[in-house]
């Protein structure tokens, strides 16, 4: 069974820096393509990242482009997200997501990930 398990959330204030971490179990991790999507209560979940397979490509949410870098190591079944400069409105919880397609496209919708981690809270205080 494949399990995504995220890491790194927390409280920071305006303009501070985290890093997320999500490292998936079982499976063929090189072969996914991996998301980062987020949620406030109440709303849909949004897409704020994509990374494909080979790492060659990427994909940002308008909002996030410039602020965030997403990487992946696939020695170690780990996907990352670097996030500088944070704002308030990035307040959510952040979940990272596999695509087992195996193909050059990067989802931007929810429903075309297979596999979703728990979830990992990001506060930033203005």
């Amino acid at each position: 069974q494949v399990q995504l398990v995220e890491s790194g959330g927390g409280l920071v204030h305006t303009g501070d820096s985290l890093r997320l971490s999500c490292v998936v179990s079982a499976g063929t991790f090189s072969h996914y393509a991996m998301g980062w999507f987020r949620q406030v209560s109440g709303k849909e979940r949004e897409f704020v990242t994509a990374i494909s397979w080979s790492g060659r490509s990427t994909h940002y949410a308008d909002s996030v482009k410039g602020r965030f870098t997403i990487s992946r190591d696939n020695a170690k079944n780990t996907v990352y997200l670097q996030m500088n400069s944070l704002k308030p409105e990035d307040t959510a919880v952040y979940y990272c997501a596999a695509d087992r397609t195996f193909a050059q496209t990067m989802g931007v919708m929810a429903h075309e990930y297979d596999y979703w981690g728990q979830g990992t809270q990001v506060t930033v205080s203005s």
